[in-house]
């Protein structure tokens, strides 16, 4: 894998040029072009406070845009890598018929123009931070962490999916229904405390609020950023990330790419046969 990793940064003019593709491609006949970036999540932002403190006032968070925002650009990060990459193979047929290069750079330019976007909205979060008088503290330090633990989450799950979406066309279409499913399941517009701590299903009583931190890899990645820029919905200021459950989570995310990566250079070969 360290030979591949070398072998990917002698292409890494092609990672860059597709990556601006992808972005040109993104906002291709836009009016506001790249502003897209800034304004897309701060749409879905103001529709989600207006539902959760209008609609649904008994459900109070603190400061409750920055609370949102903290946790819908990192998703937004994830979810537009995953539909972006199911398609990286398929959709470059022509490229890889005809040049030799890793494969794995299509869906890795996926995701890092995705980065791009998602660092692109961050000053917006900032400011919106610094308008509700969140505090900056040291622990912003663990931002650049928690980044590369999420991409490397992210390229793992890229792999897994752009190379099953060579082989069975469906992958697209069910990823659109897991993605919905996974975004109600992850603490994004409600904090994970107002998760039961236990529950009882069929009999069993299960710790919920552990689970989710445990079995999905987005809870974590989500609560930790939320725990270093907006703190916490009791009030309590910035804190570093738990760490019990992010140590895990960055187990994971490795694991996720170690697997995504020995399952693509497996089947890439048969890529041009297939596509």
């Amino acid at each position: 894998m360290i030979a591949r990793f070398v072998e990917l940064l002698r292409y890494r003019e092609l990672i860059e040029n597709l990556v601006i593709r992808d972005l040109k491609v993104r906002y291709k006949g836009s009016v506001l072009g790249v502003l897209w970036s800034l304004l897309h999540p701060l749409l879905l932002m103001t529709v989600f406070t207006l539902v959760f403190t209008v609609m649904a006032p008994n459900a109070e968070i603190p400061k409750f845009p920055a609370f949102l925002l903290c946790a819908l650009l990192p998703w937004n990060f994830f979810s537009s890598s995953m539909v972006g990459a199911v398609h990286s193979i398929t959709g470059n047929g022509h490229l890889i018929k005809k040049v030799f290069f890793p494969r794995e750079i299509l869906p890795i330019s996926v995701v890092m123009s995705s980065f791009v976007n998602f660092l692109l909205a961050l000053p917006v979060l900032f400011l919106l931070l610094a308008l509700f008088r969140i505090p900056f503290t040291i622990w912003l330090v663990y931002l650049p962490v928690i980044m590369v633990v999420q991409v490397l989450f992210v390229v793992g799950i890229a792999l897994i999916l752009a190379t099953l979406n060579v082989y069975y066309r469906d992958t697209a279409v069910i990823l659109e229904v897991i993605l919905q499913a996974w975004f109600f399941l992850t603490p994004i517009f409600y904090p994970a405390e107002f998760l039961p701590e236990w529950h009882t299903v069929l009999g069993t009583e299960l710790p919920v609020r552990r689970l989710t931190y445990i079995l999905n890899p987005m809870a974590s990645i989500v609560a930790s950023y939320r725990s270093v820029l907006y703190g916490f919905t009791n009030g309590s200021p910035p804190a570093p990330p738990a760490w019990d459950f992010f140590s895990r989570t960055a187990v994971t995310a490795v694991l996720c790419l170690l697997v995504g990566y020995a399952v693509f250079t497996r089947y890439s070969r048969y890529f041009g046969e297939e596509v």
